[in-house]
């Protein structure tokens, strides 16, 4: 078995993300992982796909065409299966906050001069309900390095949240 990275940019419309999947399934390829979201009048995807190597390399010369014929941009990438992680430990970290600039690099940087991987981050601006104020979430799903000290960098990430006036939580994944 093989991997594939795929990712594709285009305009959004209906059927964008029939007309990918559709060549994926006629190639043989099938989705391990994905990630698809309209960004303005974009819609991105994000695809991990296994197969083997003809199915690879059939995906490979039928997506150039898609992107080709549709306008899109498409890039493949070839990979290999993610190594497990061990001895870290999982947290999921929800933000959310008047939108501001660097809220994305402000924690980023925090997790990074620590040592603990990003595994996924999710972000979306919004109006608040009542007061129609600019609003900003952040998803996030770290790896922590079991050498850690859980609530002592709880509590220093809490003392970052309270500096940026970001309401926050900090556990761990659920199983």
């Amino acid at each position: 078995m093989q991997f594939i990275v795929i990712s594709a940019l285009g305009s959004d419309r209906t059927g964008l993300v029939y007309d990918l999947t559709r060549i994926v399934l006629d190639c043989n390829g099938n989705i391990v992982d994905s990630r698809m979201t309209a960004l303005g009048s974009e819609f991105a995807m994000l695809l991990l796909v296994s197969g083997n190597w003809h199915t690879l390399a059939k995906l490979e010369t039928e997506l150039k065409k898609l992107g080709d014929a549709g306008g899109f941009t498409i890039s493949v990438r070839r990979t290999e299966p993610r190594a497990a992680r061990r001895e870290v430990v999982t947290y999921s970290v929800d933000v959310v906050c008047l939108d501001q600039p660097g809220i994305v690099h402000n924690l980023a940087g925090f997790f990074s001069s620590r040592g603990i991987d990003i595994a996924e981050l999710s972000t979306r601006s919004y109006s608040a309900a009542h007061t129609g104020a600019p609003m900003f979430a952040v998803q996030m799903v770290v790896h922590i390095p079991a050498k850690i000290h859980i609530a002592a960098l709880r509590e220093e990430f809490m003392d970052l949240c309270d500096q940026l006036n970001l309401d926050a939580i900090l556990e761990p994944v659920k199983a």
